[in-house]
């Protein structure tokens, strides 16, 4: 069926739409009284492409996650001078002047055992791999430290967009302090109080200046190379083993010791008959004193693995029960928008009485995403290492798909008739039309009569899932309700 969704290609002016698709598109949004500038408004908004990436990065306690909470508009990073604070999430959506980019925060905890400088320099590398711009954060208080000549040289190498924060400037006479750190030879400092908002809206600005616009939404067009898939999963899950497995040599350190594999490992592997190139992201191993920092350490590099990647292949150790940070990591790859396929590793070693207890877990705990891909596998023995291909290329095919408008709304026209939305308030919403804005993963905008509730939502999803398949890929949806202000017709 979905081979008949896929779009031709075809690059043209309105996206999405062909020129007469978009001309009936237009006339029919203006019948149900929606002005062509609120409809063309609302498909941008929806079907922009990939969003830009910003890591803001820093030695400790120069206010990095304090930044980032102003950046985002909530307190949602954690804020905090204790050693080992733990955030589950990494990157945070965020919006200034009209334009929506990713936020990668990586601030969090003391240094390890390694050592402060080895400490600042693994986390910034990290997030500067995933990243399209970075804020250098210093606390102009203290200067620049050697710890932040480090950063800056770890900066140039990497060649990307560099704004300089000049942070805990609180007043006009920290100008100063703030002016002395032109010496870092990053261009100009901009004088910011992140506690209280002083000079942020310059800051991000200059930050606009240095992103990217998100790319415009083409459909059918395949991104050129190798098909980018992250490895993803929970520390001592087996991620190395089962790279190693598929590239069939050791091409990464497999052991217990802390930091055997620090840089992501890119691999391109022929699996199939075909050319991937595998983000590893194995090698996080507890370390004794600090678990909750290696536990950071695998968020931060999960995030930015996954922001590299066109597909995230998560695997879950069967043989144990599915846990919380199993879940958080689907969630980050979810929320990335990125084709997802689940692996269940050590399927060899489980017992009857195990797969039992496992189907059940999955039934409860992942409901959410029975849509993913299922692959049972032994990254020891190569079990089912075959299955691997045609569920990654199952995935992809469903964060690509494309459904016509008119096939659409056909389909819209059959919900509203068959299950209309419950009445509330002495009111009954309904869905007016819509449209597929973008793809990868899908996207689509209903134009709706009133408020459409978060359960119906789920419903027309499900029905868009059997209706057109979208295995593997999430599903984003948003409404746009017609405002009160009478029918133009």
């Amino acid at each position: 069926m979905n081979d008949q969704i896929h779009s031709d290609g075809s690059d043209h002016e309105h996206g999405a739409l062909g020129e007469a698709e978009y001309a009936e598109f237009m006339e029919l949004a203006a019948e149900e009284g929606f002005d062509a500038e609120e409809v063309e408004g609302a498909i941008d908004e929806a079907g922009h492409g990939p969003l830009p990436v910003l890591a803001v990065v820093g030695r400790p306690n120069v206010g990095k996650s304090t930044l980032v909470n102003r950046i985002i508009g909530r307190r949602e990073a954690v804020v905090e001078d204790k050693p080992g604070v733990t955030r589950d999430r990494v990157t945070y959506e965020a919006e200034w002047a009209g334009r929506r980019f990713k936020v990668v925060d990586t601030g969090g905890w003391e240094q390890d055992v390694l050592g402060i400088d080895a400490s600042v320099a693994a986390q910034a590398e990290y997030a500067i791999e995933a990243a399209d711009a970075v804020v250098f954060v210093v606390d102009s208080t203290v200067g620049a430290t050697d710890t932040d000549e480090a950063v800056v040289k770890l900066l140039r190498r990497a060649g990307k967009p560099v704004v300089l924060c000049a942070n805990k400037v609180d007043g006009q006479s920290g100008e100063a302090d703030a002016t002395a750190l032109w010496s870092l030879g990053l261009g100009e400092p901009h004088p910011v109080s992140s506690l209280h908002g002083r000079g942020t809206g310059d800051l991000l600005d200059a930050v606009l200046e240095a992103l990217p616009e998100a790319p415009a939404q083409r459909f059918g067009t395949a991104i050129g190379g190798p098909r980018r898939i992250a490895l993803i999963g929970r520390p001592n899950v087996g991620k190395s083993s089962l790279l190693n497995k598929v590239a069939k040599e050791d091409r990464v350190v497999v052991n217990e010791l802390a930091g055997t594999t620090r840089d992501p490992v890119d691999e391109l592997i022929e699996l199939g008959g075909i050319t991937w190139k595998f983000i590893d992201t194995a090698g996080i191993r507890r370390r004794v004193h600090l678990q909750e920092g290696a536990d950071y350490y695998a968020s931060l590099r999960t995030a930015a693995a996954v922001e590299k990647a066109e597909v995230a292949v998560v695997l879950i150790d069967a043989s144990e029960s599915i846990s919380v940070q199993d879940q958080r990591i689907i969630t980050m790859a979810v929320e990335a928008g990125r084709a997802l396929v689940i692996a269940y590793n050590k399927w060899d070693t489980l017992d009857e009485e195990r797969r039992y207890y496992l189907e059940r877990e999955i039934e409860t705990e992942l409901a959410q995403i029975a849509w993913a891909p299922r692959v049972n596998v032994s990254a020891v023995t190569g079990r089912h290492m075959e299955k691997l291909v045609p569920a990654i290329e199952t995935a992809l095919a469903g964060w690509e798909t494309r459904v016509p408008t008119g096939r659409l709304n056909a389909f819209l026209g059959e919900i509203v008739a068959s299950h209309p939305h419950p009445v509330r308030g002495g009111k009954q919403p309904r869905i007016l039309f819509g449209t597929q804005a973008g793809t990868k993963p899908p996207r689509f905008v209903l134009f709706s009569s009133g408020f459409l509730e978060h359960g119906y939502r789920r419903f027309v999803e499900r029905r868009l899932r059997e209706e057109f398949g979208f295995e593997g890929t999430p599903i984003h949806i948003s409404v746009r309700v017609r405002e009160k202000r009478g029918r133009n017709k």
